[in-house]
């Protein structure tokens, strides 16, 4: 298992909405727990059929003691099709769970937590640790048994 050394803090998440949250969320309040920061777009396939699963399964497990799982819908592609009304319809019918902002946008085709984490595309995933700091943040659909020792590992170390 490679060590996750400390990319430095983690952006801001700058968001338009919150689905699954009572209130919009801010990692500042989530100091203390590792956060899982999941981007996708509902219109990718990897997302679809692998990595939003994965989180669902994560929030499932972890239940937000220890670990927060929040989604990022940042659509950089097909901007027409994907909107807020169809987010919402597809986090029903996928029955997911866990806190989902939408990424917000300034005229870019880009989305602004998208350029600030540097995502290249979707699915990405970003691990920050209990004190705010980016340790992990990968193109691509990461394998189950990979992501959950590295999220196990930042649990540890505030332990």
């Amino acid at each position: 298992m490679r060590m996750l050394e400390v990319l430095g803090p983690a952006p801001a998440l700058q968001v338009d909405e919150w689905l699954n949250t009572k209130s919009p969320l801010a990692l500042e309040q989530l100091k203390g727990k590792v956060v899982v920061l999941h981007a996708f777009q509902m219109l990718c396939p990897a997302c679809v059929q692998l990595a939003t699963p994965q989180m669902q399964k994560l929030q499932d497990l972890f239940g937000g003691d220890e670990v927060a799982v929040i989604g990022l819908h940042t659509v950089f592609e097909h901007h027409d099709a994907m909107t807020p009304v169809a987010l919402k319809a597809f986090v029903h019918e996928n029955r997911l769970t866990f806190p989902i902002g939408i990424d917000r946008h300034d005229g870019d085709a880009v989305p602004l937590t998208m350029r600030a984490y540097g995502f290249g595309g979707t699915p990405s995933v970003a691990l920050i640790d209990r004190q705010g700091r980016l340790r992990f943040n990968e193109l691509g659909h990461q394998p189950d048994l990979g992501l959950g020792a590295l999220i196990g590992s930042l649990v540890a170390e505030g332990k």
